[in-house]
Order: C-alpha cells, then sequence, then structure tokens
C-alpha cells in the first residue's frame, strides 16, 4: 500500500505523520510531492524524506491535482500492482483513519472488486470552522444536484484507489481544487463506484493550514449543470435561426418548424455528449442517440400536455405556464441525459456494508497529534 501526499508549504506536522505512518506499518510506502513549496521548505521536506518518505518535486506550484497526478504517474511506473492511499499534509487526517480506509480498500480489491473508490467522511459535527461547515454543506446539496448522487464529505482528500483505478484518475482534467471534485463527478460515469468508511474529523487551529477556498472550490462542482445550461441556449438559438431562415426560403412554416427542430436537437446532443457529459468516441453512440431522440420526443408531448392543463383547465397566463414548463422539464432533461442517456449502464451504486457510527468530530491543537502512535 502507498501513502500518496500531495503538500504545498506545509507545517511541521508533514514529517511528524510520515514518521507515524511508517512506525505504524513499516511495509507501507509514503510519497509525498512537494508542490513548489519554494526554498523556504527545503529543510521541512528534507525532514519529511528522513522519516522515510520519497519526496518528488514541482519546480513550481501547480496546483493539487497536478501533484495528485504526479504521484500517480510514479505509482504507475514503479509499484503498478499497489493500492494508493491519498491523504492531505494537514495533518488533518489520523493515522489509524488512513489506514483503516486503506485496508478497506484491499478487502475489496482481494474479493475481486477492483472498481470502488473508498472515501473517508468526516461527520462534520461538533466544533467545526465555519468556512468548512459551509464548504462542505454547500458541495454536497451542489454535487447532489449535478451528479445524481449523495456523498457526505465531497470534500475529502482521504481516498483509496485500487491500482486498476489510476490511468482513469490520470485522464480526469483538472489541476487544482477542482480535480477531485471532477474525479467524484465523473465517478459512477466513468463505471466505478463509492464505499464511505467513517472517519475522524480533525481541525487545527481553525483549519488555519489549509488552502481550500469553500466558495471558488464548491461552485466548480456546478460546472456540468452551467454547461448543460449554456448547450440548451445554444440549441434554442439555432433553433430559431433556422426556422426563420427555413420560412423565408420556402414559406412553408410546419416543414420548417420540424427541420430546425431536428438540426437544434442534432447541436444540443453533439453538444451534450462531447463537453456535458464528456462522452467521446463511438462507444455507445447509437444507444444514447435512440435515447436521446425518444427523450425528445417524451418532452415534447410533455410540453404539450402541460402547457395545455396549466393554461385551459388552471387559467395560468400563458408566459407564466410556458416558463413553469420549460423549467421543470429542463431539469427533468438534465437528469435523465445523466442517469439513462449518457449514464454507463454498468455504472450501479455500490454495495454499502454496514457501517459502526461516526466518530465525533474534534478541534485538536497540533501539540495533541504529535503524540499520536
Amino acid at each position: 500500500m502507498i501513502i500518496l501526499i500531495p503538500a504545498f508549504e506545509p507545517s511541521a506536522r508533514l514529517p511528524e505523520l510520515v514518521a507515524e505512518l511508517r512506525a505504524a506499518d513499516g511495509a507501507l510506502r509514503v510519497v509525498v510531492v512537494d508542490d513548489g513549496s519554494g526554498a523556504r521548505f527545503a529543510s521541512r521536506f528534507a525532514e519529511t524524506a528522513a522519516a522515510g518518505a520519497e519526496v518528488l518535486r514541482h519546480p513550481v506550484n501547480r496546483g493539487k491535482g497536478a501533484a495528485l497526478k504526479t504521484g500517480f504517474r510514479h505509482v504507475v511506473g514503479r509499484h503498478p500492482d499497489e493500492t494508493v492511499v491519498t491523504a492531505d499534509a494537514d495533518g488533518q487526517h489520523l493515522v489509524d483513519d488512513i489506514l483503516r480506509v486503506g485496508d478497506a480498500s484491499r478487502r475489496r480489491s482481494a474479493t475481486g472488486d477492483t472498481r470502488t473508490m473508498v472515501l473517508g467522511c468526516r461527520a462534520f459535527d461538533g466544533a467545526v470552522p465555519w468556512r468548512s461547515r459551509l464548504g462542505n454543506d454547500g458541495s454536497r446539496v451542489l454535487f447532489r444536484i449535478a451528479s445524481g448522487w449523495s456523498l457526505s464529505d465531497t470534500q475529502t482528500g482521504l481516498r483509496a484507489m485500487p491500482c486498476g483505478m489510476l490511468d482513469w484518475l490520470l485522464e480526469v482534467p483538472g489541476e487544482r481544487f477542482e480535480y477531485e471534485q471532477r474525479a467524484l463527478l465523473r465517478l459512477r460515469g466513468a463505471g466505478f463506484r463509492a464505499h464511505e468508511v467513517p472517519i475522524r474529523t480533525i481541525y487545527l487551529e481553525e483549519n488555519a493550514a489549509s488552502h481550500f477556498r469553500p466558495l471558488a472550490d464548491s461552485v466548480r462542482v456546478l460546472l456540468p449543470v452551467l454547461a448543460f445550461a449554456a448547450s440548451s441556449l445554444v440549441a434554442a438559438v439555432v433553433d430559431a435561426v433556422a426556422l426563420l431562415v427555413g420560412t423565408a426560403l420556402t414559406g412553408a412554416l410546419i416543414p420548417s418548424i420540424i427541420a430546425a427542430r431536428v438540426l437544434s436537437a442534432g447541436v444540443n446532443f453533439w453538444m451534450n455528449r462531447r463537453f456535458v457529459f464528456l462522452r467521446r468516441g463511438p462507444a455507445g453512440l447509437l444507444r444514447e442517440a435512440g435515447s436521446y431522440a425518444l427523450l425528445a420526443a417524451l418532452l415534447l408531448v410533455s410540453n404539450i400536455v402541460w402547457l395545455s392543463f396549466l393554461t385551459e383547465r388552471l387559467g395560468w397566463p400563458l408566459w407564466i405556464a410556458k416558463l413553469a414548463t420549460e423549467l421543470v422539464l429542463w431539469c427533468t432533461s438534465f437528469g435523465v441525459q445523466r442517469s439513462a442517456v449518457f449514464g454507463r449502464p454498468d455504472a450501479g451504486p455500490a454495495p454499502v456494508p454496514a457501517s459502526p457510527p461516526r466518530p465525533a468530530s474534534v478541534p485538536v491543537p497540533s501539540s495533541a497529534l504529535r503524540s499520536q502512535p
């Protein structure tokens, strides 16, 4: 098992954490990636190496995602059959939690389950710094909207991956904090699963060492929804322009409406497949196109039915009925395309074994952690 720790301007806790990990299990390897911390932190990384870690270096800061990918590439090249556990350098992951998450992944791999990412998830109760609570609550809601499945801790950096998942992780785009979110957002669509293991919630000095930005880095989770909205807007413009051009050239309204709708639907399908749900290549194309066409037909019928009901039966003004209908059907379309049209057929939920109660959240001073075994 390999413990991978990306580090940017780390505290004195980093070499202590490495020493504790090595003392707890002499067989595991610890790989630390210095993400351009600079000469001021050279002595700290020297201490980290002396404690038993292999230190890789970026000459300049490139971001957490880039540091993780450097570590993954190193593992694929040097230790291709090892389980990898990523942990943070700021002291918020205790040694026994890191080992429990790694052991849970290795047990799954031993039973033939090589497609599950094990996540160490915090409870976020008790004395939690406001920015961490705000960031997790907001990110969790946005994640549920964007991905279609729930995760109790979307920001956890404690993750265990079987060796077969590393090549896929190297393909996930992103260089900074958004990389970890994107990996989770794409997990189910790539045919992988997630399993949660409860861990303790530790904060050092109000989480001052963290480089996470709760608002900016949480909003990144909504990128698939924003891309879907942009795709819908482009399709609407194409539909309107094609309709105007068609009627101007032919004078035939109904054929122009049909031709414009077919063209705009084709543009929308292509944009959603490539840029929103990130499906590339011919694999699954015919199934997706057929599912999309069926969905488009059902949405068209639903639009007519709901508009008629709201205006004729309930007496709503047409513009209000149209706005409400389009909003509901737009949300429905996003959910169906995400899960059924462009979702992988084999990406079912992971079986979740019964878990012990979550440990409580506790603020822990740095001095207390230094005595951890």
